[in-house]
């Protein structure tokens, strides 16, 4: 959550400094512009994979709650089996968040 956090405002700081820089260059001088002449920076891709980040965290922390009161139950009952399904798919969200990252950041060098 707190990696997509950072991935959303640090787009927004981008997005606002190029509005700026480009808005600044349109004019010819390096000043600030009145307000009928500055429209809002677009949304990029950062945004939305900073959002989905702390969306996919949130999901991570509740089904970690789920797993934990399901194991807890298990110990008390003398019945605990590990999930290995559930190992698997954590292991392969984590990996092709990173992925997409690496490819992303990749892409946009």
């Amino acid at each position: 959550m707190a990696f997509g956090f950072v991935v959303e405002k640090f787009a927004l700081f981008v997005r606002q400094f190029s509005h700026f820089i480009s808005a600044a260059e349109v004019s010819g001088r390096y000043s600030i512009l009145p307000a009928e002449h500055i429209s809002p920076p677009s949304q990029g891709v950062s945004s939305f994979l900073g959002v989905a980040l702390v969306g996919l965290g949130a999901l991570m922390g509740l089904l970690a709650f789920v797993r934990f009161k399901k194991v807890e139950r298990q110990i008390e009952e003398g019945t605990y089996n590990p999930s290995k399904i559930l190992d698997a798919l954590l292991t392969l969200s984590v990996l092709a968040i990173g992925l997409f990252l690496v490819v992303y950041l990749y892409h946009t060098m």
